[in-house]
């Protein structure tokens, strides 16, 4: 999706999505406490570092991520509300709304070359993994559906996969 397009969207969008984020941000302080953030770096265009904000949804420790995660994380995550930090990033040009989604820094060591291009384009919000089973799908299957976006993206390869992130649709 051009950049303009994606500012205008974003900037449109804007009066819905930004009281959400300080509604959210109040009521995750009040009910799970501080920080309200989750802070991490992630690999983004170029596998530049950058540091990805979302809304905290787990307890800090040791114990495994679904005893970690809260009664609210747990919604947030379920209706992707944790991500709407990310449309800052967007903004900030660091995101894109469509790409692949920023892994972890640690996995940049295992990609083999052909797999490094995942980072030719900027990281998104969701992507062509996302629309394909998200968190049911391996990391490798994730790295050939961005792999596959990186290379056939479009204008309306990016439009159909906010339709399909939007109304939680799957499949081509």
């Amino acid at each position: 999706m051009p950049r303009f397009l994606e500012l205008l969207l974003v900037l449109l969008t804007a009066p819905l999505w930004l009281p959400l984020l300080g509604v959210l941000a109040g009521i995750i302080a009040c009910v799970d406490g501080r920080p309200v953030f989750f802070r991490q770096e992630r690999p983004g265009w170029h596998a530049e570092p950058f540091t990805l904000v979302k809304f905290r949804t787990m307890r800090p420790g040791t114990a495994s991520d679904d005893e970690r995660t809260t009664r609210l994380g747990a919604f947030l995550r379920k209706t992707s509300l944790d991500e709407l930090p990310e449309l800052l990033h967007v903004l900030s040009g660091k995101m894109a709304l469509v790409g692949p989604r920023p892994l972890l820094m640690a996995y940049l060591d295992d990609y083999t070359e052909a797999e490094m291009h995942r980072h030719d384009v900027r990281p998104g919000i969701t992507g062509w993994a996302q629309v394909h089973g998200r968190n049911a799908i391996t990391r490798a299957e994730k790295v050939q559906y961005d792999l596959e976006y990186v290379q056939k993206r479009s204008f309306l390869m990016d439009c159909r996969i906010l339709y399909r992130t939007l109304f939680h649709l799957k499949g081509n």
